[in-house]
């Protein structure tokens, strides 16, 4: 009798190619069903690439219920939990048990249009505000129906926790414990005039508050990046960000320690 479903998928290097050929073939020889495509039966889905390989993998899959492991073969590695060395030893924890599951929290951004249109979009790492290309844009900010700020600037960026090492990071924002639930509200190139004052470094807030966001009327062109997708937006009425009931789960081993792998990527 077979064992149940994997998933595996690839970012189409050559070495991640070969090693999802080696892991395959491992797989099937212990009995796993293992395919390329996702199944919602699957009970595991291995990713192998880079950060931005899981973060394509999340999305294609829609957030799925099942865990998920990384397998790193690309340059920073930040969820990825594996080496491709780490194959055999992998599998032997894995059909052991020994195993932790972490569990991630997502924010959401929904997108009213004076249309009366909504549009709902879901990142595990951030979502960002921002305007045309080259172009400052102007928002009005409140957090809880409490106005904060006139935001003058290239954007606003909203990590999650999870997030908060990405492009987070590169902004100046701080480093959260993903244990932590909370949202981190990060200004990206911020300008304070006479008109516009804006805070220059990040808040962070409650998972259970509301940030709401009010762009200007000159403002015809707004854009909705999560985890780097973008969308553009017409006439946009406002913006509601807040967490998103949606997890992502990644599979960790007994060596895993969130402060190590920060001290191993950023020191």
């Amino acid at each position: 009798m077979k064992k149940k479903l994997i998933n595996i998928f690839t970012n189409g290097s050559q070495f991640s190619l070969e090693t999802q050929a080696d892991l395959t073939k491992k797989l099937v020889d212990r009995g796993y069903t293992v395919t390329r495509e996702y199944s919602q039966d699957a009970e595991l889905i291995i990713c192998i690439g880079g950060d931005g390989s899981l973060l394509e993998t999340v999305h294609s899959c829609n957030f799925p219920e099942c865990p998920i492991i990384g397998i790193n073969t690309g340059h920073l590695g930040f969820f990825q939990e594996l080496s491709p060395d780490d194959l055999d030893h992998f599998i032997s924890d894995y059909e052991n048990g020994q195993y932790t599951i972490q569990h991630l929290s997502t924010v959401a951004a929904e997108v009213t249009t004076k249309d009366g249109r909504t549009n709902r979009h879901i990142g595990l790492n951030e979502i960002v505000i921002k305007g045309r290309q080259s172009y400052a844009v102007h928002l009005h900010i409140c957090i809880d129906g409490v106005s904060i700020e006139k935001f003058s600037g290239d954007g606003i960026l909203v990590a999650t926790s999870a997030g908060s090492t990405a492009y987070n990071y590169s902004l100046g924002g701080s480093i959260v414990d993903p244990r932590l639930k909370l949202l981190q509200v990060t200004p990206i190139a911020p300008m304070n005039t006479t008109a516009y004052r804006s805070f220059t470094s990040s808040i962070l807030l409650p998972s259970d508050l509301t940030i709401g966001i009010v762009p200007e009327e000159e403002e015809n062109k707004i854009f909705i990046m999560n985890d780097g997708i973008e969308t553009g937006y017409s006439q946009v009425s406002g913006i509601s960000i807040t967490a998103s009931d949606k997890t992502v789960q990644l599979l960790r081993f007994k060596d895993y320690d969130f402060w190590d792998k920060i001290k191993t990527k950023f020191l």
